[in-house]
């Protein structure tokens, strides 16, 4: 839990592969502070932490780029004594981003430089910077710095079954929960899914219809994740996480409270032994939340590289 006062700021290490199969990364050199850093920013009013850091690499590198694995978060204190927070993803920039940026010398970013790990860690000004840069060269060394993610949302607040006169399955969203998913559309989009699939039911279509408004994305309807379909041995949803696994492209799925814990699991029991600290909450959605579940591309049935879970009012 961070303090009240704490400045919240969310970033990445924005990297590439050289065709010989060297990493590098970009650093940034800013104007006014004359430092070398990686990109980020603080967070604005209403904005969730992907959403901030998908923001801020764009805007001070040009580069449109899509969230991937979670690098954890550094803390230090500002010249004014107010603490500060800033958390970490990889970001992978393909040669159409790199040919794409906008990126121009302004006020704030003077130079992009892209180095490579060794080269980062001597010239990076900060400590911390370097920290997260050895995190990162840790997935890199491990082959999972290249992931893709099943992205698991729970619909938004509803209408009480007992207030509802009609089938389960019409059930509409609350304002709240207009609310949860307009606000978590943001942070889902920041990850570049290429697939939505979302129950049948109209809560969970009302709550995901802000994610397709943002990426362009049709929504394919799936009757194995609805809450009507649920059953216990979860073999339908199984069968839905095995295909999504194989195609290994980023993909929403917005479901009910019942059948997510067994979307998490069957990600979770594809391969793979890694102790996961955040699968419990995982599997604990509340409504409007949603979980990331990052699996490397190179291996996916070496099961989950790193999970993480989002609030629209966090």
């Amino acid at each position: 839990m961070t303090a009240a006062n704490t400045v919240l700021a969310a970033g990445a290490v924005v990297w590439h592969e050289l065709p010989d199969g060297r990493i590098e990364i970009l650093v940034v050199y800013r104007t006014q502070h004359k430092d070398l850093s990686l990109p980020k920013g603080k967070v604005d009013p209403g904005e969730s932490l992907p959403q901030t850091a998908a923001r801020e690499v764009e805007e001070e590198t040009g580069l449109s780029l899509a969230l991937g694995v979670p690098l954890g978060t550094v803390d230090y204190t500002l010249p004014n004594g107010r603490p500060k927070r800033v958390y970490y993803w990889a970001a992978e920039a393909d040669r159409d981003a790199i040919a794409n940026s906008t990126f121009r010398s302004n006020d704030e970013i003077e130079e992009l430089r892209w180095v490579d790990l060794a080269k980062a860690r001597k010239i990076l000004s900060y400590e911390h910077d370097v920290d997260v840069v050895d995190r990162f060269a840790g997935l890199v060394a491990t082959s999972s710095a290249r992931t893709f993610a099943i992205i698991a949302v729970r619909h938004g607040k509803a209408v009480a079954p007992h207030d509802w006169r009609g089938p389960d399955a019409t059930r509409p969203l609350m304002p709240r929960g207009h609310e949860q998913a307009r606000r978590t559309a943001a942070g889902v989009a920041a990850f570049r899914p290429r697939k939505l699939i979302s129950s049948t039911a109209a809560r969970c279509l009302t709550t995901i219809a802000p994610v397709a408004a943002s990426t362009g994305l049709a929504v394919k309807l799936s009757e194995q994740i609805s809450q009507d379909a649920f059953q216990p041995s979860g073999k339908a949803v199984n069968a839905v996480v095995r295909k999504r696994l194989k195609r290994r492209q980023t993909v929403v799925l917005c479901s009910h409270g019942p059948v997510l814990p067994q979307i998490i699991e069957a990600v979770a029991s594809h391969g793979g032994d890694r102790k996961l600290d955040q699968l419990p909450r995982a599997k604990a959605l509340g409504t409007g939340e949603f979980a990331v579940l990052h699996v490397a591309a190179a291996h996916p049935d070496a099961g989950i590289v790193a999970i993480e879970v989002h609030s629209p009012f966090e």
